[in-house]
């Protein structure tokens, strides 16, 4: 019809770049173009009436099929095909635009239907590629809590992505999507900021990247960290602003926690350093108190009672035993205290001290025991435990104002590497918890933080030294525990104390020596000590005992000394630190020589040297400087006594 009618519209037609098929009233092929008959010989090897839809690779009319709607009703239609290629042939699906028109015949009536077709398979698959490109970007925004936006300054319109919104807590059909609303939803103490780094940004045309907070409808803070750049035209008016907004109040929460971290780290090293220097000056003041206590006992000694110096030897004797005391403090602190450990149910330790600390802390304030059941046994010098518990009921006691309770407690507590991992000093492990409380008037966080150093009080200079929590604090590390303190001003205070279960036997205790009184011998010592000083008293104390004595200044000379008297030798006494070589070492160089040899350590430092970590090892004989004639005589006894 066409080549008959139209031969120029029939050349075009073949040439045009889409799909043009003509098809008859009985839906039959009637013409092809050059595009039509390409994609059909995919489906159709004889293109001689052909139904339509076999053009197209189906084997039956199409569902509503729209041919019959074009001829019956002289309408277009338009319909969208989809199918597969050839078995074998690369590529995906195909997809095509139909657009049918009728073609009215000279009698008015619709003789044919002219069928154009646009292959769409590549923007369907463009489509589908932007779709999933879309929700990656989304799921990654989600993931990194990161939006992206923009705005056009010249109108103030502004696009927020999903992500945005979510950060934001905000739904976007509330939203009027303005600058001026975004900036409402910044805290109103950041908002000045907020518009000051957008326009100084528009001004110098650099790029900008704050924090900033949001305050939440229902009062909590978030914190958002966005950044923005502008793009501008040839005239230099910003054309649009881009930026993005990323949800960092986790970070924030993660940073103040690190901060906090850090602080007790610092902390505790500052403590380990105080510790140190406690512990250095407790020696080298030891090593002078034992001169001064050593002589004075050998003073006294010689002296009648009734002589008028007498009292005043004593008050000298009295002053410096207390000095004594307070280094021992220090040492305490320091974990460099040698104890006696024994197995403990501390619920027992603290039922024998109830009545003391009851006359300690007045009539005023009701002591609460509260026992837990079975918390288990701890490995512990009976006599830090006493320690403990006075100086923190005395304390407790102090931050009371008339009438009050203090509370003593115990439980067992296990604790995993999650709860520890925000405590620094805190491990895993069973644990048997002491705790103290009382209802004072607490303290704040200033004070809390310098709670444990020596010689910091917030008492009175004549109501407290400050060194009794920092003596606390030394025997619960030197005793591989730790501490919390919970207080609030106004609320009281919470000690906890956390000691380790102990595991291993109960029946293991330390070797018992019976106590001798005041006597001396007839056994040969030899005495070892770098200080000229306590080698003299010391060596005279042990004369007036009745023992025989040799005496060197140095492990050198005692080696020499050896050599010639060995045999003889009963006791080696001697200084655990000198220049030379460590009194241990020198123990061990005799012993081996003379294995019946016995051993006395004195020492005014650390015991780390013959201990492990500060705690006596079984067996050992220590004697802490400074010390008095019958201390030195009763250990000596001991030391003589002991089995090899």
């Amino acid at each position: 019809m066409i080549k008959e009618h139209h031969p120029s519209i029939q050349e075009l037609l073949e040439n045009f770049p889409f799909f043009v098929a003509l098809y008859g009233p009985e839906y039959k092929l009637k013409w092809a173009n050059k595009i039509a008959r390409e994609h059909s010989m995919q489906f159709v090897n004889d293109l001689k009436h052909v139904n339509c839809y076999e053009l197209w690779g189906f084997s039956s009319p199409c569902k509503d099929c729209p041919a019959k709607k074009v001829l019956g009703q002289r309408l277009t239609s338009d319909l969208e095909l989809s199918g597969p290629c050839r078995p074998g042939e690369p590529g995906n699906d195909w997809v095509w635009q139909l657009h049918l028109v009728p073609v009215i015949g000279p009698n008015n009536r619709p003789e044919a239907i002219l069928e154009t077709a646009c292959d769409i398979s590549q923007m369907k698959q463009t489509e589908r590629d932007l779709k999933i490109n879309r929700a990656r970007l989304s799921d990654a925004q989600r993931l990194a809590h990161i939006g992206h936006w923009e705005l056009l300054p010249e109108t103030g319109d502004l696009f927020w992505s999903e992500e945005i919104f979510r950060i934001f807590e905000i739904d976007p059909a509330s939203f009027d999507a303005s600058y001026e609303a975004f900036l409402n939803t910044a805290h109103p103490d950041d908002r000045e900021n907020v518009h000051q780094a957008y326009t100084r940004s528009l001004e110098t045309r650099r790029p900008y990247s704050i924090e900033h907070r949001l305050l939440m409808d229902d009062g909590r803070i978030k914190y958002v960290q966005e950044r923005c750049k502008t793009d501008y035209n040839s005239e230099g008016t910003p054309v649009k602003s881009i930026g993005t907004v990323q949800d960092i109040t986790e970070n924030k929460k993660i940073e103040a926690e690190n901060k906090e971290l850090q602080k007790k780290i610092l902390h505790a090293q500052k403590m380990e350093s105080v510790g140190r220097l406690a512990g250095g000056v407790a020696h080298d003041f030891n090593n002078m108190l034992c001169v001064i206590l050593g002589q004075l006992d050998l003073l006294m000694d010689d002296m009648e009672a009734g002589d008028p110096l007498f009292p005043a030897l004593e008050e000298i004797q009295n002053a410096a035993q207390r000095s004594s005391d307070l280094t021992r403090q220090l040492l305490a602190f320091a974990r460099q205290q040698p104890i006696t450990p024994k197995i403990l149910d501390l619920n027992q330790v603290i039922e024998n001290m109830l009545k003391i600390l009851t006359r300690l802390i007045g009539e005023d304030i009701d002591l609460v025991w509260l026992p837990g059941e079975n918390p288990g046994k701890i490995k512990l010098d009976p006599s830090q435990v006493d320690q403990i518990l006075a100086n923190l009921c005395i304390n407790a006691r102090d931050a009371i104002s008339g009438n009050g309770k203090i509370t003593i407690e115990t439980h067992r507590v296990s604790l995993d590497e999650e709860s520890c991992s925000h405590r620094p000093g805190f491990f895993p492990g069973e644990f048997v918890v002491l705790a103290i409380s009382d209802n004072g008037c607490g303290m704040d966080k200033k004070t809390i933080s310098r709670l444990f150093e020596p010689f910091f009080t917030t008492k009175k200079a004549d109501r407290g030294t400050g060194l009794g929590l920092a003596t606390i604090y030394g025997i619960v590390k030197q005793n591989k525990g730790f501490i919390n303190v919970y207080s609030e001003p106004g609320s009281g205070t919470t000690f906890r104390i956390y000691f380790s279960v102990y595991m291993g036997d109960e029946k293991a205790t330390l070797p018992k020596v019976p106590q001798q009184s005041i006597s001396g011998g007839t056994e040969t010592i030899l005495l070892v000590e770098d200080e000229t000083m306590i080698l003299r008293f010391c060596s005279k104390m042990l004369h007036n005992l009745g023992y025989r004595v040799f005496t060197a200044n140095s492990p050198s000379q005692a080696l020499d000394l050896a050599k010639i008297h060995g045999h003889s030798i009963d006791l080696l006494i001697t200084d655990v630190i000198m220049a030379q070589m460590s009194g241990r070492d020198l123990a061990e160089i005799l012993t081996h020589d003379f294995p019946d040899l016995k051993t006395l350590y004195i020492s005014g430092y650390t015991a780390n040297v013959i201990a492990h970590h500060g705690i006596l090892n079984e067996g050992i004989m220590f004697l802490q400087k400074p010390f008095s004639t019958s201390q030195l005589a009763q250990k000596v006894r001991q030391a003589l006594a002991a089995p090899n």
